[in-house]
């Protein structure tokens, strides 16, 4: 591919960005499970010392696995290679909105040839988090299980499935196809921009089978949708710019990974691996000179992920991505558009004349996605937030306002104080406030105001003492018990001697779950926390009780997490494209989703989808007799050469010989008509 740029990391990957000194969990971890065992005896000694002696968090201490849990009515099924989804005995999917189904507009049919135009008439690429809000509009979670509107994060797309250009290329999941001089068809571009983003689609169940509704409320919401700043950066010289000289406006929404559903009602869609769609090219004798809100966030040097600055038609929208200095002030050029990026976006699905609210309060970093604690009338909004890039930090946000189901809106995310936590050996941990004037957050530490925090949230954590984790992703909480549940993907990069209490494995290759109580109320400024399980092979791996998983569980980087209305914590898996199936990870077949009764320890798998993809997003009907969940980037295992040739691994969901693999949302129900899971 000697026409391909360089670009930043594979998948979109941040880069490590966290040079600070601050205390790493393995650390931590490593210290409470004594470090000699863990270095001299192996990890498998060390937190089975860890799981089967008595804890100083008794508040989470849980019995030993029952044989048979009273929530998991399904036997597991075994780990798989093939290119389907494959679901317990008793069970079915059918799949949903795969990209380039049309949801609104004209609605143009699929095709490979389709326009940029078009794709924006159509559901995006590579689906991840969502949420089904019942027809009725009045909350997120009671009303309809058979009519509402679906709410579907895109994260990312890969351009040779997505242009006919790409045919017969040598492209691997993140080669472009460029022109002869180096620039991008604008129009390819328009394509991937409107591929990003949201799609909000209207569904119903008619005898049996879901499908599309038109309805004036579909809406596709992309990365060139015009949008509000709203909180304390709005209007700060952060994000002043040539589209925005006020520092009001924005346009757009990239890299939508996990999000969040509001008790009013919203839809919250997370702004996660960014920072890579922009380049900055500014030097200083001859060296790469980027401010720290792009430096800390890992802005490239070089060329962007898609080059969208290149568009051979020049047009405002598509060389906003170069945040080079190019004027003398930022109001006449880019230099802070990666400012604008990074937040969590409130989206009011059932108005498809709103402007979606990127709520700066919430702090800026990689967001994974936001989740709640169960609101209560007179209290504040609790949520927290994870920063998925390896060693970075877990956050929690609570409103400065009570909440009251009359009045309660997205004001209440624009006023409270963002935390950030730090894990100790013993078993408790602490929220660190990151607020301008306190814990040294002063000018002259070099933080001038709130929005300086807020747009450096990364630098602020650093700066007070956060917990390094190891890729903090999606998180969960028991709407019954109040526990918080958080998967740390993997860590390949951690070292030995950077091992602590809460990331006990050096190079941690199978990632982990950690869970909390907060000790008080949701506010409280300190925590207790546990390993809820180690991920990994049947002889380096632990649950709840002490034991190892086993063939009925094993699996590997967990990403998704979901707890249900029955106390059910769903877990999903994203085994990255360049290790599926491959060495060590073989073991674990195709990328998975596994329920957990959190209760007793005991995991279960639960369905293994087609080759190449990651299993994400996953949410019920009220009723919990049918499941959403999505399958992203089936076939992106396929190598460049295999896809100049033709020859692809997967054809999933369409398994024709003329149709690319293709993102989509699957339903599962229980044939007999029960609660899933049961």
């Amino acid at each position: 591919m000697s026409n391909q740029p360089k670009r930043p990391l594979p998948g979109g990957d941040e880069p490590v960005c966290n040079f600070s000194n601050n205390p790493l969990f393995a650390d931590i971890l490593n210290s409470r499970l004594q470090r000699r065992q863990v270095l001299r005896g192996g990890i498998a000694a060390a937190v089975a010392t860890l799981f089967s002696r008595d804890r100083v968090t008794q508040m989470l201490a849980s019995p030993a696995a029952a044989a048979n849990s009273p929530l998991l009515g399904f036997n597991p099924i075994p780990v798989s290679e093939a290119d389907t989804i494959v679901v317990p005995e008793g069970y079915s999917a059918q799949v949903l909105i795969p990209w380039g189904e049309p949801i609104t507009g004209s609605y143009p049919s699929y095709r490979l040839d389709n326009s940029g135009a078009e794709q924006g008439m159509q559901i995006g690429q590579h689906h991840d988090g969502m949420h089904f809000f019942p027809i009725e509009g009045q909350s997120p979670d009671r009303g309809s299980s058979t009519e509402g509107l679906l709410v579907v994060n895109h994260e990312y797309v890969e351009p040779r499935y997505l242009h006919a250009a790409a045919v017969g290329q040598a492209l691997d999941s993140d080669g472009l196809p460029l022109k002869s001089d180096g620039k991008r068809d604008a129009d390819q571009v328009l394509k991937e921009m409107n591929g990003h983003g949201v799609s909000i689609v209207r569904i119903a169940n008619q005898n049996g089978r879901w499908s599309i509704v038109r309805d004036a409320r579909n809406r596709r919401i992309t990365a060139l949708t015009p949008m509000e700043l709203q909180g304390p950066v709005r209007g700060s010289d952060w994000v002043k710019t040539k589209y925005s000289p006020d520092g009001t406006r924005t346009r757009g929404t990239i890299n939508n990974c996990a999000h969040g559903v509001t008790p009013w009602n919203t839809y919250l869609t997370a702004e996660e691996n960014w920072a890579g769609y922009f380049r900055n090219g500014d030097r200083d004798d001859q060296k790469s000179n980027l401010p720290r809100e792009h430096s800390r966030y890992g802005v490239s040097t070089g060329t962007s992920r898609y080059g969208w600055d290149l568009a051979d038609n020049g047009a405002d929208e598509y060389i906003r991505f170069d945040a080079s200095t190019k004027a003398a002030s930022p109001t006449q050029d880019y230099r802070n558009e990666p400012n604008a990026f990074g937040w969590i976006v409130e989206i009011d699905p059932f108005n498809p004349n709103s402007v979606p609210q990127k709520r700066t309060a919430l702090g800026r970093f990689a967001h994974e996605g936001v989740i709640f604690q169960p609101p209560v009338e007179g209290r504040p909004i609790v949520c927290y937030s994870g920063d998925d890039a390896r060693f970075e930090y877990v956050y929690k946000y609570v409103s400065a306002q009570p909440y009251s189901r009359a009045t309660a809106g997205g004001h209440l995310l624009d006023n409270g104080t963002l935390y950030v936590a730090r894990f100790k050996e013993d078993g408790t941990g602490e929220w660190l406030p990151l607020v301008f004037g306190r814990n040294g957050l002063t000018p002259e530490n070099g933080f001038r105001s709130q929005a300086d925090v807020l747009v450096n949230t990364r630098s602020a954590a650093d700066f007070v003492g956060a917990t390094k984790m190891d890729r903090p992703e999606w998180g969960a909480v028991d709407s019954s018990t109040g526990t918080v549940y958080f998967t740390l993907t993997n860590n390949t990069r951690r070292t030995a001697e950077q091992t602590d209490a809460a990331n006990p494995r050096p190079s941690n290759q199978w990632g982990h779950i950690i869970r909390w109580n907060e000790m008080g109320d949701p506010t409280a400024q300190t925590f207790q926390w546990e390993l809820f399980v180690l991920a990994g092979s049947e002889s380096d791996s632990r649950k709840l009780n002490g034991k190892n998983l086993s063939a009925d569980n094993i699996f590997a980087c967990p990403d998704g997490l979901w707890c249900d209305a029955g106390g059910r914590l769903w877990i999903q898996t994203d085994i990255s494209e360049s290790e599926m199936n491959k060495g060590d990870y073989a073991q674990f077949g195709n990328n998975q989703m596994l329920v957990a009764d959190p209760k007793t320890g005991e995991i279960r798998r639960f369905l293994t989808g087609p080759i190449g993809q990651e299993i994400t997003g996953v949410v019920s009907t009220p009723d919990r007799r049918t499941l959403f969940i999505n399958v992203q980037h089936p076939g992106a295992t396929v190598t460049e050469q295999d896809f100049a040739a033709g020859r692809l691994n997967s054809r999933w969901p369409d398994q024709n010989q003329q149709i690319y693999p293709r993102s989509a949302t699957v339903v599962i129900t229980k044939n007999d008509g029960g609660v899933i899971g049961s």
